[in-house]
């Protein structure tokens, strides 16, 4: 792989498995210093373990992401050291599929707080870095399940749909600053909640592809991240279908008493 990436220093919440420990590892491969984030510290300790002999270095982070007073520990420090990262990958969130009959306030309330007001907390500092230095590059994953609603993804596709409109916006703001947002929608990558489904999973990758396919999207100047390309756009004209129509394909497609999950979870 012969390309050199632009970022000395990197930080990626969510990067105890799945698609963050892919990102993780590729960049630190390519020579990039990543600050890995998660809950638990003893996946970040593997984590470093396992890429001990690769060009870039691994600082494990453990933070929650939903504790204002961490992450405003962690932007001090950098404030005092080396300064907040160049590249900044927000990945961190959860999924807890229900249905209808299941809803529940709480369940709904928790999934937003760390998919939406958790993302929202680390956003807050690094525009704030990033627009006083006038640069920096800042990543936010959402998902297809923002683009319309899904089966037992209420929660979980409102908040996503959320942060896909927030970036939406924010870019605008950031027109004509040298900040770059851009914002990550996948299709089915294959981590240990989706190995659970009982059904098949269109385009399924593997998740050292979806890193690949991340850090080709970053290196551009798109806004939308977004893989398998032809999976992904098939779902993008289903949101130009009239309600009667969309409602009869998605109900006859899912058939299926599981849970539909199309992210994992990934602290």
């Amino acid at each position: 792989m012969n390309r050199k990436l632009p970022w000395k220093t990197a930080w990626v919440t969510g990067a105890g498995r799945g698609i963050g420990e892919a990102l993780v590892k590729q960049l630190s491969k390519e020579g990039v210093t990543v600050y890995a984030s998660s809950r638990t510290l003893t996946e970040l300790q593997r984590l470093k373990d396992e890429t001990s002999n690769y060009p870039g270095r691994i600082v494990p982070v453990p933070l929650d992401i939903t504790k204002r007073e961490q992450i405003d520990d962690l932007f001090a420090s950098w404030d005092q050291g080396e300064g907040v990262p160049d590249l900044v990958v927000l990945n961190a969130g959860n999924h807890d599929p229900f249905s209808a009959q299941e809803f529940s306030a709480q369940r709904c309330s928790e999934l937003f707080q760390v998919n939406l007001q958790g993302t929202i907390n680390c956003i807050d500092p690094v525009l704030k870095s990033f627009i006083a230095r006038d640069r920096g590059q800042l990543v936010v994953m959402a998902s297809v399940a923002g683009y319309r609603g899904l089966p037992t993804a209420a929660a979980y596709g409102a908040g996503k749909a959320a942060l896909i409109n927030l970036c939406e916006a924010l870019r605008l703001d950031l027109y004509k600053t040298s900040v770059k947002l851009q914002v990550i929608n996948p299709g089915f990558v294959r981590t240990p909640l989706t190995d659970k489904n009982d059904f098949k999973m269109p385009a399924l990758m593997e998740a050292d592809q979806a890193a690949d396919r991340i850090i080709q999207g970053l290196l551009s100047e798109r806004f939308e991240i977004t893989f398998p390309r032809r999976f992904t756009f098939v779902l993008k004209m289903l949101r130009i279908l009239p309600y009667s129509w969309y409602f009869k394909l998605i109900s006859r497609t899912v058939k299926t008493d599981k849970p539909v999950i199309t992210s994992e979870k990934h602290g």
